[in-house]
């Protein structure tokens, strides 16, 4: 019997690491390509149009798809008969594959898991551990999923556990509702019904790789009890009129993917996992042979798209020049091209500027007339000024808005998603004006960061503050200076009446 070896293993972790950083699987691009072309929505098409570009970027120039190159998540289903010559423990070699995926030189990924959750929060350096998870199976041969999973989509994880006459479609739909854009749709709902808690959510997290073919489930129609909640539950989602990046429009999820396993009979659990726009998975099978090979995908699904973003209904606007006039006459909906100085900062920067407030001290950047940008980029390689650099959620940072706003005169941001009551009228409250950038489209939004210095809190990693200098950065106005939203509006605009089964 041959030997799988742990150095093979390794390798294989690794390069599927890399190769789903900047390789969308090939159902995924046909399912966007698709909902891009039937979305009837302008702002949502030309999200979607952004993602379709950035991915194919991605993929010719093997730079991450997402600043958040995500936690690695590692299925593992060992053969109870496979030889290995595994000196170290399974959590052991897959970490130490997690560490060389996330640290090779040419394409560096962000390093995002914090050692400790509840206290100082460091940051591991090399984004181990990863979320490993083993099953046993019948065989020889070791078979391993690989996903890495960002933090937007992730922190919208639900479990109920409902009543055994419930409505798993309701409670789906309903909880949906609730999420916001902060996941980044159009993707893929993952659900698990049954056994109990942790075993609803592995299901959950199991079935967000299953293959995307709700179009092929729609033309043929269903055969059993799943495949018609399937389709319910896409069917009612979509009809909620979310849209891509919550927006408005006709597509909100892609497809929606159910496992189920035997559960108490006084129980019925319920797992939700979305996966955003940077879905990224990718398995393989490991024989004694070798480490796994990957191909790399063929473009030819990638649709014929260019982006025009100076078009002419595009504005823009001098980011070293944010006058109250200027910020007054923003619109919701609103397409601009952002030139100038920009600062980033996310959620330990603005907790670290608050603190520094509370004691008096003097912030070690100016951001009276400014504007910031909720980011963690990943490191630049090359001659890049830096690397992928798309938004984070904002709501994170809405508890810290009011006072930002009002104690340096900060006058602008950007994200990604909502804002919720505090933020939005903290923004009316100030007259200021928030703007969304892509999610899922950071490649692409990088192009427009030209030159970029760390100038605060180095020792935070990835949540320093570094000082940007953009040339025709492409976002939407969120919110204008009424505190009137953009993702109120356009999902009021687009819901509709779902369709009969």
């Amino acid at each position: 019997m041959t030997v799988i070896r742990e150095d093979h293993l390794i390798a294989s972790i690794a390069d599927a690491l890399q190769y789903i950083s900047y390789f969308h699987p090939p159902d995924f691009i046909r399912a966007m390509a698709a909902a891009w072309e039937r979305e009837e929505n302008p702002g949502a098409k030309q999200a979607m149009a952004q993602i379709l570009v950035n991915s194919r970027m991605c993929a010719i120039g093997r730079r991450p798809i997402c600043q958040d190159t995500g936690a690695a998540n590692i299925h593992v289903r060992y053969g109870v008969e496979a030889k290995t010559d595994f000196k170290r423990s399974l959590q052991d070699i897959c970490d130490e594959g997690t560490r060389q995926g996330y640290l090779r030189d040419t394409n560096p990924l962000r390093a995002s898991v914090v050692v400790d959750p509840f206290g100082d929060r460091k940051n591991s350096g090399d984004n181990t551990p990863c979320m490993l998870t083993v099953e046993m199976v019948a065989g020889d041969k070791i078979e391993v999923e690989v996903a890495a999973k960002g933090g937007g989509s992730e922190n919208k994880a639900k479990f109920t556990t409902l009543n055994p006459s419930g409505s798993i479609a309701d409670w789906v739909v309903n909880t949906v509702e609730t999420l916001g854009a902060g996941w980044c749709p159009p993707g893929i709902l993952g659900i698990g019904v049954g056994g109990n808690a942790d075993k609803a959510m592995a299901l959950a997290k199991a079935a967000l790789s299953d293959p995307i073919d709700l179009h092929d489930l729609q033309r043929r129609g269903p055969t059993n009890k799943t495949e018609e909640l399937r389709l319910e539950i896409a069917e009612r989602v979509n009809a909620l009129g979310i849209g891509a990046q919550g927006l408005g429009g006709v597509t909100t999820v892609l497809d929606v993917k159910i496992r189920s396993f035997p559960t108490h009979a006084a129980s019925l659990p319920v797992g939700l996992i979305p996966n955003c726009a940077a879905t990224r998975h990718v398995h393989f099978t490991l024989d004694g042979s070798g480490a796994a090979d990957f191909t790399p995908p063929e473009l030819k699904d990638y649709p014929d798209i260019v982006l025009d973003h100076a078009s002419a209904h595009a504005r823009r606007v001098d980011l070293d020049n944010l006058t109250d006039d200027v910020l007054a006459s923003l619109e919701p909906g609103q397409t601009l091209l952002l030139s100038g100085t920009l600062y980033t900062g996310r959620d330990a920067a603005h907790k670290r500027m608050i603190d520094m407030l509370d004691k008096g001290e003097t912030l070690p950047v100016d951001l009276k007339g400014r504007a910031i940008y909720y980011v963690g980029p990943v490191d630049a390689v090359g001659d890049e000024a830096i690397g992928p650099a798309g938004p984070t959620t904002s709501t994170r940072m809405d508890k810290f808005t009011d006072r930002i706003l009002s104690e340096t005169g900060l006058r602008l941001m950007i994200g990604k998603a909502e804002r919720g009551p505090v933020a939005l009228e903290a923004i009316a409250r100030h007259k200021a004006v928030y703007l969304i950038a892509v999610g899922g489209a950071a490649y692409l939004v990088s192009k427009a960061i030209k030159a970029a210095k760390p100038i605060a809190f180095q020792d935070l990693g990835m949540e320093a503050i570094y000082e940007l200098k953009v040339e025709d950065m492409p976002v939407t106005v969120a919110v204008d200076t009424g505190g009137n939203s953009i993702h109120k509006a356009g999902p009021a605009q687009w819901r509709r009446t779902p369709e009969p089964a």
